[in-house]
């Protein structure tokens, strides 16, 4: 977890401050350019770096775990395509002028399309429940033009003290609320519940203290508090998915069908199904980089069977 400044040596601070500099150089050097060719040459670059940095290991080792009979051409395209991806998803975090202009009239579609109009116009609360898949934010933004209500975000604090700042303020373009991931994150985002808010939630992220469910034919361990709160709060839980298009800067905003209410573990497995339906169909665009499978407490994949 991020500590506070006061909490690193100073060793540490240095080198965060370096890197930081570092990062916001780069970062405010992409942003000359005009945005489509600075969303595409940032997907360039971390392609390029992928094989360097680890990403195409990660990739591999997830697919031999989970997709073990894929072709090898189909391998090496989702290699690709994953930091491709990703890179692309970067730049638009932290172009929210331009991003956000441009998703705001995304399209939108699925069959969760009526129950999320109908939550809105009846003041419930929503809960918009999505992952690491083309990039999230696009949703959010076309979702908050839709309603015109602030949809809330739950996100987690950098490790770097000198980068999160500007991190943190990329997200706040995109709309408000923020919550940080933590008690008082979590406290906020209740409080919009209670209200009849919106939220959106990445859910596809290993969880300490989550329950050992199935993805992608593996344990995984995975979060069951979504799915609690929708049922404490009456919340309309609906699966949403960001699908970047065959351009790599446009997004069409797809809405399945809400969650049924029974209990925490079925409805999180109905998430963990759902998305990963979503996946095959477009397997370079989910965070394959992630170590979704991973043990904790004696679940999920354990080390000696990871490839």
């Amino acid at each position: 977890m991020p500590v506070e400044k006061s909490e690193l040596s100073r060793l540490e601070l240095g080198k965060y401050y370096v890197t930081g500099l570092f990062l916001k150089g780069v970062i405010g050097a992409m942003r000359l350019l005009p945005y489509e060719r600075r969303i595409a040459t940032m997907g360039a670059i971390v392609r390029g770096l992928a094989p360097v940095v680890g990403f195409t290991k990660r990739v591999r080792n997830n697919l031999k775990l989970t997709c073990p009979d894929l072709p090898k051409a189909e391998v090496q395209r989702i290699c690709r395509a994953v930091p491709d991806n990703a890179g692309r998803a970067i730049m638009e975090h932290f172009s929210p002028e331009g991003f956000t202009e441009r998703q705001r009239t995304a399209k939108i579609t699925g069959p969760g399309v009526a129950a999320f109009d109908a939550a809105v116009a009846e003041g419930r609360p929503v809960m918009m429940i999505t992952a690491h898949f083309g990039h999230y934010l696009a949703a959010r933004i076309a979702l908050q033009t839709r309603s015109e209500k602030p949809i809330g975000c739950l996100y987690r604090r950098m490790a770097n003290p000198y980068f999160n700042e500007m991190y943190v303020d990329a997200f706040h373009k995109t709309g408000k609320p923020m919550f940080e991931q933590g008690r008082r994150g979590m406290v906020e985002m209740v409080r919009s519940l209670k209200q009849g808010g919106i939220i959106a939630i990445v859910s596809d992220l290993h969880a300490h203290g989550g329950e050992e469910l199935m993805f992608f034919g593996k344990p995984a361990v995975t979060s069951v508090l979504n799915a609690e709160l929708a049922m404490k709060y009456k919340a309309v839980l609906i699966p949403c998915y960001a699908v970047r298009q065959p351009n790599g800067i446009d997004f069409e905003i797809v809405l399945h069908d809400p969650v049924p209410h029974t209990d925490p573990k079925t409805m999180t497995q109905y998430t963990n199904d759902n998305l990963e339906a979503v996946v095959q169909q477009h397997m370079g665009q989910w965070f394959w980089i992630h170590r979704r499978w991973k043990t904790w407490n004696g679940l999920g994949v354990q080390p000696e069977d990871m490839p």
